[in-house]
C-alpha cells in the first residue's frame, strides 16, 4: 500500500510576479520540487496537494503548475469563494483540470460564514454534480461545520485536521483535545471522513509525541480506521514539526498494527479520493 500525505502545501518565494496575499510563519518556500524531496527522505509516495489559501487565495495556478511537473506523485484541492457567483463554471473548469481530486470549504467563526449561506448550498450542489469530496475546515467551530455536513447528505466531506484547532507555533493549547468529544460524535455522519492531519502539533511531550495516541485512539474507534486519513499539514505545522518527525511516529508506533498503518498511511485517503501515486 503506498504511503499518501492527505495534505501538503507548497509555494514558490513572494514576489511581484506571484505575490502572497498574507505572510505567515512559514519558511520563505518551498517549492514543489522541495516538497517531492522532503516526501522522499522519508519514504512517502505521494500527497493531496492543498493550495495554499495563506499564500494565494482562491488561485490555484501554482498548485497547478506543481501537479504537472509531478502528476504521479501528487493530486490537487483548490479552495472555493463561496461568496462567488461563478462557483458552477468554476468547479466545473476545477473538474476538467488534470490532478483534481476534490475542493475546499473555510467554515471558521471568523469567516461569519453561516452554515445555510446560500453560497455553501451552491458549492455543495456542484461538488455533487461532479462528484467531488468537500475538504471543510471547521477546526474551531465544529458545531457549524457538522450542520454544513447534516445539511447536505448527499456530499462527501473531508473532515480537516481533526476538526480541532491546531497551534502554528509551540507551546500546544493547554486543553489541545477540549474539542474531541464534537468530534467523536461528528462520526456518526456517514457521508464524512477525516484527516487525522497535524496531530503531532497537538502533543504537550517532545518528539515522537507520545501522548497523542489515546486520544486518537479514542478518534479510531469512533470513526473507524477506515475513514481516517493520515497526513501532515505540512508546511502549515513547520513552526512545531519538521516533516519527518510529522511522519515517522506515524510508520514506527506500536499502537497500530501494520494493515492499521497501510490504511491510516494511505488506503483510506487513495479510496476518498480516488487516486493513487504512481510507483516511484
Amino acid at each position: 500500500m503506498p504511503i499518501i500525505d492527505s495534505q501538503v502545501h507548497a509555494y514558490e518565494a513572494n514576489t511581484p510576479e506571484r505575490p502572497w496575499d498574507t505572510v505567515p510563519n512559514w519558511p520563505d518556500h518551498v517549492t514543489g520540487d522541495e516538497m517531492i524531496a522532503a516526501m522522499d527522505a522519508v519514504g512517502v509516495d505521494g500527497a493531496i496537494f492543498v493550495s495554499s489559501f495563506s499564500m494565494y487565495r482562491y488561485d490555484a495556478s501554482y498548485a497547478v503548475e506543481v501537479q504537472q511537473a509531478h502528476p504521479d506523485r501528487l493530486a490537487l484541492v483548490k479552495p472555493i469563494d463561496p461568496a462567488d457567483t461563478a462557483v458552477p463554471e468554476i468547479i466545473a473548469d476545477w473538474k476538467n483540470t488534470p490532478g483534481t481530486v476534490g475542493i475546499r470549504l473555510f467554515i471558521r467563526k471568523e469567516s461569519g460564514l453561516e452554515p445555510d449561506d446560500p453560497g455553501v448550498d451552491r458549492i455543495m450542489r456542484e461538488a455533487v454534480r461532479h462528484d467531488l469530496p468537500v475538504n471543510i475546515l471547521c477546526w474551531d467551530n465544529v458545531d457549524a461545520g457538522t450542520a454544513v455536513i447534516d445539511r447536505h447528505p448527499d456530499t462527501r466531506f473531508v473532515v480537516d485536521h481533526l476538526a480541532i484547532l491546531q497551534p502554528y507555533t509551540p507551546p500546544a493549547p493547554e486543553e489541545p483535545w477540549a474539542d474531541l468529544p464534537k468530534v467523536l460524535e461528528l462520526a456518526k455522519r456517514p457521508n464524512a471522513v477525516i484527516k487525522v492531519s497535524g496531530a503531532c502539533t497537538l502533543s504537550k511531550e517532545p518528539y515522537p509525541f507520545a501522548d497523542i495516541w489515546d486520544p486518537l485512539a479514542r478518534v479510531f474507534d469512533a470513526w473507524g480506521i477506515e475513514r481516517c486519513l493520515w497526513g501532515t499539514d505540512w508546511t502549515r505545522a513547520h513552526a512545531v514539526v519538521n516533516y519527518e518527525q510529522a511522519v515517522v511516529p506515524f510508520l514506527e508506533t506500536d499502537r497500530l498494527s501494520a494493515d492499521e498503518k497501510a490504511i491510516l498511511m494511505g488506503g483510506a485517503c487513495a479510496k476518498a479520493y480516488g487516486w493513487s501515486p504512481r510507483k516511484r
